[in-house]
């Protein structure tokens, strides 16, 4: 029989290069995930691969040298910037003697810390509910015990019978939830539509300073940190611009290898984007993968149908680039993008008269000279 290790904080990190661009950039957001998670990243354990191993992932030997890192540094945590099958997190487990967590699994324990409203909460826990669902088949020796003794003789099930129908139930329930909530979402976007307020969504990779320019921009006061995920939440607030208004809203960040149960919970916020009349799509521009990033959100709109929402790319941090505040046109006049710095609140002003262009059709006193 095989009990779970106790879960702590001192973590080591596993990355293995199975072929993949950009080995320093996914190491690096695999660090600050676990930081952001209140990781202490003790050291980090590197391998290459032509393919997983089907029971350890690393292989024996790489299994070996990360067990002597973990007692070396005492850790009791081990972090796989991988997806890890239920088999492969248990054999490990059992290997080390200590816990282990994959990507999807970080990335999820992050949005649980970060959730704040009601409505985040239940997307929350649906996400992780159904990341536990594919667990409970081969993943954990104990709960295929049949209960016994007095007091503890259930229906005729086993553990794992029970664990799986109750598990069903809640999940049953917390969609019935978020349905309602879903409801009296588009209710409020069908009054919004009815008062004819053009709506702004503001997207972008995780950490892009997503809402730092939305507390420039609408002095809301959002909460607003260097770490991943640290918005979970939408948040909407009217923008006055020239002679009209607009509604900004500010949006969970996306990553590369989102887990799709996270994607599927969240379907109804993401709905806000796809009904968007423009999208600010925030980019850290000092960023050495923002190229990769861009790609990685672009593809992800498309996933929730939002792919052909007009958009305008917005070039944050400038500050940090040494860039000059501007605004660039295509080859057919129309504004492309923009260049500013959220933090410091150069450019902002072109950012806010390129919205009353696209929005309201009022043209800048520069357009008009």
């Amino acid at each position: 029989m095989f009990e779970r290790p106790a879960s702590g904080n001192r973590a080591v990190i596993v990355q293995l290069d199975l072929g993949a661009l950009g080995q320093a950039e996914l190491l690096n957001e695999i660090t600050l995930l676990a930081k952001s998670a209140g990781a202490e990243v003790l050291a980090v354990v590197r391998g290459k691969r032509r393919a997983p191993d089907p029971a350890l992932f690393a292989g024996r030997g790489k299994v070996e040298e990360i067990g002597a890192v973990c007692r070396e540094h005492e850790a009791d945590l081990v972090l796989f910037n991988h997806q890890l099958s239920p088999v492969q997190q248990r054999n490990l487990e059992r290997e080390l003697q200590c816990r282990v967590v994959d990507r999807n699994a970080l990335i999820l324990d992050i949005f649980a810390l970060r959730a704040k409203s009601h409505e985040g909460k239940l997307q929350v826990e649906l996400a992780q509910l159904e990341h536990l669902a594919t667990r409970l088949v081969r993943g954990w020796t104990h709960l295929e015990r049949q209960k016994g003794g007095i007091g503890l003789r259930g229906p005729g099930e086993k553990q794992l019978e029970t664990d799986r129908r109750l598990l069903g139930v809640r999940v049953k329930t917390l969609k019935e939830r978020l349905a309602q909530v879903e409801k009296q979402r588009k209710t409020r976007r069908r009054a919004r539509e009815r008062s004819d307020v053009p709506t702004v969504s503001l997207v972008g990779y995780t950490n892009a300073g997503k809402s730092t320019l939305f507390n420039a921009m609408t002095k809301a006061g959002a909460y607003a940190a260097d770490q991943l995920f640290a918005t979970l939440d939408t948040t909407s607030r009217r923008v006055f611009l020239g002679t009209g208004t607009v509604v900004l809203s500010d949006t969970v960040g996306f990553i590369r290898d989102l887990p799709h149960a996270l994607v599927a919970a969240f379907h109804a916020t993401l709905e806000e984007t796809a009904s968007a009349d423009l999208l600010l799509h925030v980019v850290d521009s000092a960023s050495d993968d923002r190229e990769a990033q861009i790609e990685v959100v672009n593809k992800v709109l498309q996933e929730i149908g939002a792919g052909d929402v007009r958009q305008v790319v917005v070039f944050n941090k400038i500050d940090a680039t040494q860039a000059e505040p501007k605004v660039e046109r295509d080859a057919c006049g129309n504004i492309a993008r923009v260049f500013v710095s959220a933090q410091t609140g150069a450019g902002l002003d072109g950012l806010r008269e390129a919205l009353a262009e696209m929005l309201l059709g009022e043209v800048s006193p520069a357009e008009s000279g």
